[in-house]
C-alpha cells in the first residue's frame, strides 16, 4: 500500500466514525474530521471496535487510519516547499515559461502563468481521469502564442498516454469563477474536437451542472476512476463554485479563499458559502485548500503589492482546513457588517460600490483579446 493510496481507505471506516459519535460513552470530538484526528482519539476508535470487531479487522482499520493521517501530512509537505516561478524584478529580462508546470503526482497537474506575462500569475489545475481531463480555468492571456495553455495540455495528454491503449481522453473545461483573469484563454479551448467548455456564466454553471436549488446542492463529475464534487460557492463572484478532489483530498476553493485578498462582493452570500464549505471539510478528509493566486509573503501578514509583477519568497499555494475554520469565525465574528479581516495567512476585503465599479470597468477590458 502506497502512502497516497492509503487515502482511499478512509471511506472503509466512516459507518466506525458515525457509530462511535453516536456512543454516549464515547469522548470522541464531534467537529473534528476523523481522519484528522489526534492519536488520542484515533486510539479510541480502535478500543471501541476492538469489542465489536475481529482483532485483525481493527488492527487493519487503525493501520489504514495512520497511514492515510500520514500521506495526507506528506503531501501537504510537498506543496508547501513548493517554489513557484514568481516574476522578475525587471519583466525585460525574465527567461521563465509563459507557463509553469508542476506534476504533482501522475494524473494531477498545477499550472501557473507567468507573472511577467500577467500580474494575476493565476494557477490552474489539471487532473486526468481514465476517460477524461479535467481543467479548471484557463488563465488571464487570450494569445495562445503568447500563452499556449491548450497546446500545454495536449502535451500533457500526450505524455500521459504514450504507449497506453484506449481511446482518446475528453476534456471538461470548468472555472472557479466567471473573472476576466480565470477565462481568458477559453477561446483555445472553444469548438475544439472532444472538449466541453462549461461557459463562465452563473446560467450556464447551473444549468451545466443541474444546481435545481442554487447556491445549495452538490453535482458530481465522473472522470473515470476519478470522481469530482462541485460545490456552488458565490461570494466573490456569483458563479463562483468549490470542487472537491477525492483522490487527492484537495478543496478548489477559486478565489474564495487563497493566501492573499480575498475580495467579497456579496458578503452574505459569501459567508453563506464558507459555512457550507467548513461543513463539507468536516465531513470528509480534505488534505488542502487550494486557491488560484498567492498574494501574500511567507511573513505572516505580510501582503505584495497589489499588482506585483515580483514576488520573492511566496506563502505556500496550499492552505489548511484549519485556516478555512479561521475564515468563517471571522466572517461570524462580523455578523452582517462587511469588514476587513486580517490573519497571518489571508485578507477579507469587501468590495464598496466604487471598487465594484472599477472591477466592472477591469472585468470589461480584461475579456478583450491580448
Amino acid at each position: 500500500m502506497t502512502l497516497r493510496g492509503a487515502k482511499s481507505c478512509t471511506s472503509g471506516v466512516q459507518p466506525a466514525t458515525v457509530w462511535l459519535r453516536q456512543s454516549r460513552q464515547s469522548s470522541f470530538r464531534a467537529d473534528v474530521p476523523f481522519y484528522n484526528a489526534g492519536v488520542q482519539e484515533l486510539t479510541e476508535v480502535f478500543h471501541a471496535f476492538a469489542v465489536r470487531a475481529a482483532p485483525r479487522t481493527a488492527a487493519a482499520l487503525i493501520l489504514c487510519t495512520l497511514l492515510s493521517s500520514l500521506a495526507q501530512g506528506t503531501d501537504l509537505s510537498t506543496l508547501s516547499s513548493k517554489v513557484w516561478n514568481h516574476g522578475s524584478p525587471d519583466c525585460a529580462s525574465n527567461r521563465d515559461p509563459a507557463i509553469e508546470v508542476f506534476r504533482f503526482d501522475p494524473a494531477t497537474y498545477i499550472l501557473r502563468q507567468n507573472k511577467c506575462l500577467h500580474f494575476e500569475a493565476p494557477f490552474i489545475y489539471v487532473l486526468f481521469g481514465e476517460h477524461t481531463v479535467f481543467i479548471q480555468d484557463t488563465g488571464a492571456t487570450a494569445d495562445a502564442e503568447r500563452f499556449p495553455l491548450y497546446e500545454t495540455v495536449r502535451s500533457l495528454i500526450t505524455e500521459r498516454s504514450a504507449g497506453l491503449p484506449g481511446e482518446e481522453l475528453k476534456l471538461l473545461v470548468t472555472h472557479s469563477h466567471g473573472h476576466g483573469d480565470h477565462v481568458a484563454a477559453d477561446g483555445q479551448f472553444r469548438g475544439k474536437p472532444g472538449v466541453t467548455l462549461v461557459e463562465p456564466s452563473a446560467q450556464e454553471v447551473r444549468r451545466h451542472f443541474g444546481f435545481e436549488n442554487w447556491p445549495e446542492g452538490e453535482a458530481k463529475i465522473d472522470l473515470g476512476g476519478r470522481e469530482l464534487i462541485v460545490m456552488p460557492a458565490p461570494g466573490h463572484q456569483e458563479a463562483s463554485i468549490a470542487v472537491y478532489d477525492a483522490a487527492t483530498g484537495w478543496l478548489l476553493t477559486g478565489d474564495s479563499l487563497y493566501p492573499g485578498r480575498l475580495y467579497v462582493d456579496d458578503w452574505r452570500m459569501y459567508k453563506a458559502s464558507v459555512e457550507r464549505l467548513v461543513a463539507f471539510a468536516k465531513a470528509r478528509p480534505v488534505s488542502a485548500v487550494m486557491g488560484t493566486h498567492i498574494e501574500m509573503s511567507r511573513v505572516p501578514g505580510q501582503q505584495f503589492p497589489a499588482g506585483s509583477s515580483f514576488q520573492p519568497d511566496e506563502a505556500p499555494l496550499a492552505l489548511k482546513v484549519e485556516d478555512l475554520m479561521q475564515l468563517d469565525q471571522g466572517l461570524r465574528k462580523a455578523g452582517d457588517d462587511p469588514e476587513t479581516i486580517g490573519t497571518d495567512h489571508f485578507v477579507v476585503t469587501p468590495v464598496g460600490a466604487l471598487q465594484r465599479m472599477i472591477s466592472r470597468i477591469v472585468k470589461f477590458f480584461s475579456r478583450q483579446p491580448r
